[in-house]
């Protein structure tokens, strides 16, 4: 098995060479690896929440960069200056055939591990999802991984290893091509840490359930999204020549509600979510509606 890695946060953040490390194992630690190969392509900088956004007018830069892991074990990756959507496709198109051969492609391509979850409305303005979108769009079954940050500092570590033994399930189970499953890992961290700030509303559901044993497997939650929207606040500015700005000052797991068996409400029970996705944004049970008003009206007399 082939395996692309990508991300949002940039080649060199934490949670892609913790992803890294447990997929392919170069430090023997993890039982093997899951593939005969993990490559890393991804963005050069940070492209949190840029969606689905592709590179038109400027070129896409591409550079070596490894990342030394503990001892001497190094992450072969690519830096890619454009988006995550930007990694799939050049990946796919041009980098990958001209590594391993024309007409080869991954078996699967694997973007995360994203620091943060995206559950609910969330999965609509991730970069990571957006890579998983793009590869299945493209034919190849796809998993997004992402990690539901609390008040103490992520063990990338620990919550890698949590994933890894998703995706093995899930590549266990078999993914078929144009699938594309979104996973959260819950809060796994060194508790008392690095408190980012957040609504008290939010971080009460971010402290339901218990931690237990952070080496244990959390349980695993097959789910819908949940589809309430966030509650979004700005702060109003002035710069020092007196114009107007406003400043995002939202929580991005502030939702104005959650409905129960939703990933919002499993990640905050310390379950993991996966959460089936599709590209074909259709509202199939509105065409026959609308082919009635405007087809059988004459709208093109």
């Amino acid at each position: 098995m082939k395996i692309l890695l990508t991300n949002d946060d940039g080649v060199r953040a934490p949670g892609i060479i913790a992803l890294y490390d447990a997929l392919a194992d170069p430090r023997g630690i993890f039982g093997g690896p899951i593939a005969e190969v993990v490559w890393p392509i991804a963005p050069l900088t940070v492209q949190s929440a840029t969606s689905h956004g592709v590179t038109f007018h400027t070129p896409l830069m591409i550079e070596d960069a490894d990342v030394p892991l503990e001892g001497d074990a190094v992450m072969p990756g690519l830096a890619v200056d454009g988006r995550p959507a930007d990694c799939v496709k050049l990946a796919l198109t041009n980098l990958w055939p001209e590594r391993f051969g024309e007409g080869d492609r991954p078996d699967v391509v694997i973007s995360g591990m994203n620091a943060g979850a995206n559950v609910g409305v969330n999965v609509i303005y991730s970069g990571t999802v957006a890579a998983a979108i793009e590869a299945a769009f493209l034919g190849v079954p796809s998993i997004a991984v992402s990690l539901h940050l609390g008040r103490g500092r992520p063990r990338f570590d620990l919550a890698a290893l949590r994933a890894r033994r998703v995706i093995e399930s899930i590549l266990d189970a078999g993914l078929e091509a144009h699938e594309c499953l979104s996973v959260n890992i819950p809060r796994t961290e060194e508790p008392g840490v690095g408190k980012p700030p957040a609504p008290a509303a939010v971080l009460a559901k971010a402290d339901e359930g218990t931690p237990g044993d952070p080496h244990a497997q959390p349980e695993t939650r097959v789910c819908r999204m949940n589809t309430h929207g966030l509650v979004d606040s700005y702060e109003k500015r002035t710069n020092p020549s007196g114009e107007v700005y406003y400043w995002a000052a939202g929580h991005g797991l502030d939702f104005r509600d959650s409905d129960d068996e939703t990933d919002v409400a499993h990640l905050m029970a310390r379950r993991i979510t996966v959460t089936p996705l599709k590209y074909d944004l259709t509202q199939t049970g509105s065409v026959e509606r609308w082919k009635e008003r405007l087809e059988t009206a004459g709208v093109d007399a």
